[in-house]
């Protein structure tokens, strides 16, 4: 504040002396912001303030109070019990609070918010109590009606003597980039902070886990707090819920992510009601179709999606989906990269028959496929490859022939003593891998001594011969990758693109 000041003297100084020396000109001199009025961009009002002084009432604050359990680091030491933690070491129980935003869709007090604001924050924590805080300060006990973990969404309720000030979803898939855009919300525990901003993209994907993903990108400023609150548009509806921010440093660095209205608006719906959410599935492990891969098919990338193993018993299997099959469009929709296979499935109803285009060794076909209702995580996770420890122990194949093959990959016939050896199925055909090359991308992509290679460009190998003349006829199609189909003691097998080596 200080050099501030100097400045400030400084320029006051300066200023006067100019003053002085062209006393005969002041009367002619005029300021250069005089006389100006506000301009506003095409689109965009002259002000806000209007706008956000019926919208801030409807944006409330949200905190919840958790009960963490917390381990002491110097349990089992001379200073455990200096710490407050004696009684052994054991964990004891602390009280932890967590912020952030939401808006208000009723008049008789449902909730909007994100998911991650009322869950609790650490493993093994619960959640006490939600209380919703109002522009007026007024505060509330707030109800969980419902909560949706991959989208990240929650609806509470909360009671009030008196209709409650609400507003309203809009159309998010009239959003276009480039568009204004207003968020209000809580950023660090700071209520009723209103920024404004651009869309700067569209169907978004943050890599999530659960393939749900098509968020808004704004560089209105979003930071800790502001999530489970509104992003409107400049007719006040909203069309986006503040959800995540891409920072290295934890603060706004102008990438900022709200979830879409289109996708938001029929969930919500759902959960108020007290109904489950039900999403279409197929039964598929699925990969991105990204340039390795779709260099080792010959296709164009991020036009459908790779198959990577099929459920048995799921829809995918009764219609003829098989491991390697490239899914291109389901339902009349196509598969993208902004709009995946997961999302496009799951917005399918519970039994409704679906055409599916497919890609089967260069040929497109379809399917008719009947969408089942997706399982619980718990489920899921039986169906997704578990890590298995590399017990193979062949010693007779020298490593540094590696260097010398195709693909940087040394492998020898299966032979049934080694399939026992690696406790893989007895009828597993193909070659076991006794040594990678690791400056070569199948070094790169994890290959290993142990791993089982079951096919080449789609075509079984039972040799060294044959997997290097599938990477020869490969390279002669004008292809740097080859697709290799790979099996590891406990898990599924994988198809898994490699890149041919540099000649």
């Amino acid at each position: 504040m200080r050099y501030a000041y100097a400045i400030t003297g400084a320029l006051l100084l300066g200023g006067t002396a100019i003053a002085v020396t062209t006393s005969s000109n002041v009367g002619a001199q005029v300021a250069q912001n005089e006389g100006l009025t506000a301009a506003a961009p095409a689109g965009a009002p002259a002000s806000l303030a209007d706008m956000v002084e019926k919208l801030q009432p409807a944006v409330v604050n949200i905190s919840t109070k958790q009960r963490v359990k917390v381990q002491n680091p110097f349990a089992g030491t001379p200073f455990g019990d200096l710490f407050g933690q004696g009684q052994g070491g054991q964990p004891q129980t602390r009280q932890a609070q967590s912020l952030g935003s939401g808006f208000i869709i009723s008049a008789d007090g449902y909730i909007v918010t994100n998911n991650h604001v009322v869950s609790a924050g650490a493993e093994g924590a619960s959640v006490d109590s939600i209380t919703v805080t109002l522009t007026d300060k007024q505060e509330f006990p707030a109800k969980l009606i419902g909560r949706d973990p991959a989208t990240d969404l929650a609806v509470l309720k909360i009671e009030s003597p008196k209709p409650l000030p609400f507003v309203k979803f809009g159309d998010s898939t009239k959003a276009r980039v480039g568009d204004w855009v207003v968020a209000i919300g809580n950023p660090f525990a700071l209520s009723g902070t209103v920024t404004a901003g651009i869309i700067s993209a569209l169907h978004r994907n943050t890599g999530g886990t659960s393939g749900y993903d098509k968020f808004i990108q704004t560089d209105a400023s979003i930071n800790q707090g502001n999530s489970g609150g509104p992003m409107f548009d400049m007719r006040g509806n909203v069309i986006g819920i503040n959800s995540q921010i891409l920072s290295p440093s934890g603060g706004n660095v102008g990438i900022g992510f709200a979830i879409p209205s289109e996708q938001a608006a029929p969930i919500v719906e759902t959960l108020r009601k007290g109904q489950s959410i039900k999403r279409g599935y197929l039964g598929v492990q699925i990969s991105p179709l990204g340039e390795d891969l779709a260099d080792s098919l010959g296709l164009a990338k991020n036009r459908g999606e790779f198959v990577q193993g099929v459920e048995p018993g799921k829809g995918a299997e009764k219609a003829g989906i098989k491991a390697g099959d490239v899914i291109v469009s389901v339902a009349g929709q196509e598969v993208t990269a902004d709009q995946n296979l997961s999302s496009i499935v799951a917005n399918q109803g519970i039994g409704a028959k679906v055409p599916i285009v497919l890609i089967r060794n260069g040929q497109r076909q379809t399917v008719t496929a009947i969408v089942g209702e997706r399982p619980s995580e718990d489920e899921l996770n039986n169906f997704a490859q578990q890590q298995g420890d590399d017990d193979f122990s062949q010693q007779d194949q020298n490593p540094g022939q590696a260097t010398q093959q195709a693909l940087g990959i040394s492998a020898i016939p299966l032979t049934p003593g080694i399939i026992r050896q690696l406790g893989v199925a007895a009828d597993t055909k193909g070659v076991v891998i006794t040594a990678v090359d690791g400056s070569t991308d199948a070094g790169a992509k994890g290959l290993r001594r142990g791993d089982v290679i079951i096919s080449a460009n789609n075509q079984p190998v039972a040799t060294q011969a044959q997997l290097d003349a599938q990477a020869k006829a490969v390279a002669a199609q004008g292809r740097n990758a080859i697709l290799l189909q790979v099996l590891r003691r406990g898990q599924p097998a994988i198809f898994l693109p490699v890149r041919l080596r540099d000649k």
